[in-house]
């Protein structure tokens, strides 16, 4: 099927779960400007791209307005090319990473909007802040004049059966429910890829990120 098929499909199994407004997120890392603006022709208004000289390489003859997430672990090093690139980092999972995006949107003189990436299965393949980490991690954010906190992040181990990522995330919707009633502007929980995003929206997520069941499979020589 095509992009757009495929798309549509995706669209669908979401708005039949769904509790409220999803946010699709197209993941096209490792596919080509081509496909990207196949997909932003489709009608696809969030794309996300997990390595930083990639997504700029495609940016740069992209010629479509979208909003650009970063979906991928960000390294200190590279906080400056993120910030001047993309709207939305989803990656954020410490207070040095965390300084180090304000620095560089102070500079650039931009507000960066950023989710905090929680590690809820403490898996160590993993990147992402724990649990009981948390609260320390928002409430130095919170105190960064340049940094804006929009919701969490998180991604489910890869489980054999599926079915096995429902009470991690049903338990991510309650510290993002617990959260967001004490905040403005905490909109986001992203939450699900192919393999899950359909339990994930079941379990509340607001924002999928999804490539290859847009997509079909990547070509890693791209």
């Amino acid at each position: 099927m095509s992009v757009a098929e495929n798309l549509k499909k995706v669209i669908a199994t979401i708005d039949a779960v769904k509790r409220e407004p999803v946010t699709l997120t197209a993941v096209t890392k490792n596919h080509g400007v081509e496909v990207m603006r196949e997909a932003i022709d489709a009608g696809v208004e969030n794309i996300g791209e997990n390595r930083i000289q990639e997504a700029i390489e495609k940016f740069e003859t992209l010629d479509r307005q979208v909003t650009k997430h970063l979906i991928g672990h960000l390294q200190t090093n590279k906080v400056k090319p993120a910030v001047k690139n993309f709207d939305l980092i989803h990656s954020v999972d410490s207070i040095h990473l965390a300084e180090s995006l304000n620095k560089a949107a102070l500079a650039a003189g931009k507000i960066q909007d950023i989710l905090i990436q929680v590690n809820l299965a403490k898996e160590d393949s993993k990147s992402g802040i724990y649990e009981e980490d948390l609260p320390e991690l928002v409430a130095a954010v919170e105190e960064m004049k340049n940094l804006r906190l929009r919701g969490l992040m998180t991604i489910a181990p890869n489980f054999p059966d599926v079915e096995n990522c429902r009470p991690l995330f049903r338990k991510m919707r309650k510290i993002f429910d617990e959260m967001k009633a004490t905040r403005k502007n905490f909109d986001f929980l992203s939450m699900g890829m192919t393999h899950d995003y359909k339990i994930a929206v079941e379990e509340g997520s607001n924002m999928v990120r999804v490539g290859t069941a847009i997509f079909g499979e990547r070509n890693y020589n791209v």
